[in-house]
Parts: C-alpha cells; sequence; structure tokens
C-alpha cells in the first residue's frame, strides 16, 4: 500500500477559506509582532494613568448637539449621515472630512468651540469667525452612514460623496472651506482633480486645510515586510475581506487592551494623551467593521496625486502636521506644501496622527484664523 497522500480537489470556496486563513496569520503575525514590541509600556502606561489627572475625564466625546441632522444620498446609493452647526444663511461654511477608520468625531473640539455661542467659537479675538455654518458627516462605511453594497472603496468615490454634501448641505450664497483630516485630505485632492470647477475663482471652494494627510506612498506605519510586498497582498486581503471579518472582528473585540496601546503608540505623540481621548479614538477605530476595513485597502494605498497640478493649486491651503505621525509621517506635509503655490505649512512638535485632537487649541489657533482670512 502507498504511504503516499492524495488530497482531494478543493472548491473555490475551499480554496478562499485557505486565502482568508493565510491573510488572518499574516494579520495575527503581524498584530503579534507589534504587541510585542509594544508590551512592556502596559505597566508604564497604567502607572501614568494613574499617577496623572485626565483633563477629558468628562468630556461628552461624540455626545455634541447639532442645530439640524440630515442624511444625503450619494450617486452610489449611499446615504450619509451629516450633522450641521450654525445658521442656514452664514455666508462660510466649513465642511469637515474626517479620516480612515474615525467618524466626525475626529474634529470633537474644533465643532465644541464653533457651537460655544450661537455658531461663534470662543471669544478670543484672533478665533471670532463670524457667523459660520459648519458641517460634519460620517464618509461611506464609517460611523453612522451606509456602506458601499458591493466592490471595493475609491477615493474618487469619496470625492464624489463629498461633492453631495457640498451641494447639499453648504449655505446657499456661503464660500467653503474645506478642513480634511488623513484620507479625509486625500477626498479633498481627489475633488480637486475631478471636480476642478468648483476651486475656480468664482466657484464654492474658497480654502482649503490639509491634516496629516499625503498625496500618495504613504505606507500608514506597517512593517517593511508588509511595505515590500503589498502588491501580492493587497489583492488577497481585499478579496478575502468578507471571509476573515468575522473572526478578525471577534479577535479585536477581544483585544480591547492590545487595541489601546496601539491607537495610543501611532495615533499620537510624546506629549502625553489623555487616557480617555485614547480610548475615545480607540472606539473609533474599533467601530469599523473590519469588512470594511478591507474594502478601503487598495484605495488607500493605491492613492497618488499631483496636487500642484490640480485645482488645489488655485486656493489658499493650510498644510498642518505634527512631527511625530508614524501613520503620515511629516515629510508627507512638507511635500504637500512645496507642491502647492499658496500653502502655508505648520509643523507641531510633539504632535501624532491625530494632533487635532491631542494639541486642539494649538490646531483651532492656527485653522480659525486661517478660516477667518476668506474675505481677505
Amino acid at each position: 500500500m502507498s504511504g503516499k497522500v492524495v488530497e482531494p480537489a478543493r472548491s473555490a470556496a475551499s480554496r478562499g477559506r485557505i486565502a482568508a486563513g493565510v491573510v488572518g496569520s499574516l494579520v495575527g503575525l503581524a498584530a503579534a509582532g507589534v504587541a510585542a514590541g509594544i508590551a512592556g509600556r502596559r505597566a508604564l502606561l497604567r502607572r501614568q494613568r494613574d499617577a496623572e489627572p485626565d483633563p477629558y475625564q468628562d468630556e461628552a466625546f461624540g455626545e455634541l448637539p447639532a442645530d439640524e441632522y440630515r442624511t444625503v444620498t450619494t450617486a452610489e446609493g449611499i446615504p450619509l449621515h451629516v450633522e450641521l452647526v450654525g445658521p442656514a444663511w452664514a455666508r462660510t461654511t466649513v465642511i469637515f472630512v474626517h479620516g480612515f477608520c474615525l467618524d466626525m468625531g475626529t474634529f470633537h473640539f474644533q465643532r465644541r468651540a464653533l457651537s460655544q455661542v450661537d455658531g461663534m467659537p470662543r471669544s478670543s479675538p484672533e478665533r471670532n469667525l463670524g457667523a459660520v455654518r459648519a458641517v460634519f458627516y460620517d464618509q461611506p462605511g464609517h460611523g453612522r452612514s451606509g456602506r458601499l453594497p458591493a466592490g471595493e472603496y475609491t477615493v474618487d468615490l469619496l470625492a464624489s460623496a463629498l461633492r453631495t454634501v457640498i451641494e447639499t448641505c453648504a449655505a446657499p450664497d456661503s464660500r467653503v472651506v474645506l478642513v480634511g483630516h488623513s484620507m479625509g485630505g486625500m477626498t479633498i485632492m481627489a475633488l480637486a482633480t475631478r471636480f476642478p470647477d468648483l476651486f475656480a475663482p468664482d466657484g464654492r471652494v474658497a480654502r482649503v486645510a490639509l491634516i496629516s494627510t499625503s498625496a500618495g506612498g504613504v505606507t500608514f506605519g506597517l512593517p517593511d515586510l508588509v511595505v515590500r510586498f503589498r502588491e501580492r497582498l493587497l489583492p488577497l486581503i481585499s478579496n478575502a475581506g468578507t471571509a476573515t471579518a468575522p473572526v478578525v472582528d471577534r479577535a479585536r473585540s477581544a483585544a480591547k487592551d492590545l487595541a489601546r496601546l496601539l491607537t495610543r503608540k501611532y495615533g499620537f505623540g510624546s506629549l502625553g494623551a489623555s487616557p480617555s481621548l485614547v480610548s475615545y479614538v480607540e472606539q473609533m477605530n474599533g467601530a469599523m467593521p473590519t469588512e470594511s476595513v478591507a474594502r478601503y485597502i487598495c484605495a488607500l494605498y493605491g492613492h497618488a496625486c499631483e496636487p500642484g497640478a490640480s485645482a488645489l493649486k488655485r486656493v489658499p491651503v493650510l498644510v498642518i502636521s505634527g512631527d511625530e505621525d508614524h501613520v503620515i509621517p511629516v515629510e508627507h506635509s512638507r511635500n504637500l506644501a512645496r507642491e502647492l503655490p499658496h500653502a502655508e505649512l505648520v509643523i507641531i512638535p510633539g504632535a501624532g496622527h491625530v494632533a487635532l485632537l491631542e494639541c486642539s487649541d494649538v490646531v483651532n489657533d492656527i485653522l480659525f484664523p486661517f478660516i477667518r482670512r476668506i474675505g481677505a
């Protein structure tokens, strides 16, 4: 009797499960490697949390009121959750566009400042913007917005969704300022490429702020090995996303401590982030289903644009970055500023990827005067 083992032919579904298993193993190994590298920080973070007062312990994250709630639908049929603050007759509309695996809550402190008194920011003269209509929305597949029924997300799809928000939610006679964080900045760049008329001298968009973002070539802090083989791995991850999603979602739910440590490591700089703030960002990260994460991967890694060759060069642009951003390094912001003729670059020492939360006062002191100059 032969000792040779003959395996039965595998079905497509079986091969898909094997591919999903491979991807799951890769994800698991990557997570284990990161965990091993930062496990020693756990006790230190716990001691810091116990020893230092938390300034945001009682902060109402995710609970700020709006003057109006809307649902608008994209051309692809995706319902977008939108919240508006400020009067509909305002001459300036500021639209905030959040990043990957986050939601409109990323702009919590900017929204809080704009909501202080009848749509006015806090009392500092430099922050007095006059009447402003602020628009916050969850990007497709994020927060309380709907998901794409099938296929992969693209940056062009996000740009189309942003145009829908501009057309349906901006005050009728106002000029628009777009503020994008991370993937939100990529969305704005794609909008300038696809719909240049919006950035014309008589167009709706008058100014743009890009926070912690990139025109392309970003690795999102992944290990060199994964980056080196991303062209082969990304289609596999994307195609296997649906099969692996339930397993990975359960693992994410069971690994809250690890998730919080990863959020602290990659989202924040060295400024001693509030534990409540870290937990809030981790909650936003964890709320996005793995299936949606997988369907975004190729779009983010494939993002590439030439800002200097797009309509973005027609308007004033504010570029902000933390010098300790481990997700999109500060050099990406420097490159953006070099390509845009009307760009102002501000680098915040000690800040990480979510500088707009971590250093909200600093960001607001830079952002609000930039918006106020819209009439200059």
